[in-house]
């Protein structure tokens, strides 16, 4: 007989109360779940019932076997579903938090693939600059520039994010030349008030890292009115390359420094560890791993 099998009608017939009954439930004489007990208790060479032609309890080592077959069963059963979701089309909500520009530039104009592909998938797309809490605040996924806290969540690392430098030529007209980091002291630049480049610009040079502290008139918490305030000429505009390759295409804007790349920053998919990988969380985890991963990702250079 099924080890598994047995397991299952002894659960079931202490359940029940009677061997008749748990027949009944199983769809099986009473003396099939008779055997079945019977051949736990040879397999195990311990008495698992007490029986009369009254009642029947429990011996102390049935009591214990019962609760384990218990715990064994649900984990069978768990790992039954698991499987069986893998293999079922993705369905349900995904709630999505990305960085604005990211989402913007990024995700925004891909994300339709994405849902064509999953017809039975809706996406609630929140952006946010600030760090959201994924559990707390109910997120499927979040994707996060920056160097990671140490926050327990599960993180899939994508192609690492790209900033570039540049100015309107409008701006640059009648100003001091712009040949090193150290030059920008005496220019505007224009400052992204939730990371460390509210106040200060990093950059790798022929002379190894070069960190030059930024005074800004404009501060903001998004790239697009920044973006905005640099094709107006009002300073220098330190921000991710897919905001600023639309500007540099067509000539508004110009990238300076050459010589002196902006460090990427690291680009991540996160989702809580005890999330179950259904369907909808996994086809979303390919997509992005597909679209943004590091082999998937070819920035421009300028």
């Amino acid at each position: 007989m099924d080890r598994l099998s047995s397991m299952a009608t002894f659960v079931k017939a202490v359940e029940m109360g009677s061997f008749s009954a748990a027949g009944d439930s199983l769809q099986m004489s009473a003396q099939m779940v008779g055997k079945h007990v019977l051949h736990l208790e040879h397999h195990l060479g311990m008495r698992l019932l007490h029986r009369t032609t009254r009642r029947q309890s429990l011996t102390d080592f049935g009591r214990t076997f019962y609760e384990r077959c218990k715990i064994i069963l649900a984990e069978v059963e768990s790992a039954e579903n698991m499987a069986a979701e893998m293999q079922a089309t993705p369905s349900g909500q995904l709630r999505v938090n990305a960085p604005v520009s990211f989402g913007m530039q990024s995700l925004a104009p891909r994300l339709p693939d994405f849902m064509r592909a999953n017809p039975m998938i809706s996406v609630e797309l929140t952006l946010a600059n600030r760090a959201v809490d994924v559990i707390d605040e109910g997120f499927d996924v979040v994707f996060r520039v920056g160097q990671l806290s140490d926050s327990g969540l599960i993180a899939r690392p994508l192609a690492p994010y790209q900033l570039m430098l540049c100015a309107a030529p409008s701006y640059l007209r009648g100003k001091p030349a712009i040949h090193t980091p150290w030059d920008l002291q005496d220019h505007e630049c224009l400052g992204f008030s939730h990371t460390e480049l509210r106040t200060h610009w990093t950059f790798d040079g022929p002379e190894g890292k070069v960190i030059v502290p930024v005074n800004s008139r404009l501060m903001a918490d998004h790239g697009e009115p920044l973006l905005c305030a640099a094709l107006a000429g009002l300073g220098v505009l330190l921000q991710p390359v897919e905001l600023v390759r639309a500007s540099l295409l067509r000539g508004d804007l110009v990238p300076l420094l050459p010589t002196y790349p902006i460090p990427s920053r690291p680009l991540h998919i996160l989702y809580a560890p005890d999330r179950r990988l259904t369907p909808k969380l996994r086809s979303f985890l390919d997509f992005a791993l597909n679209t943004f991963g590091k082999e998937a990702v070819n920035p421009e250079v300028f």
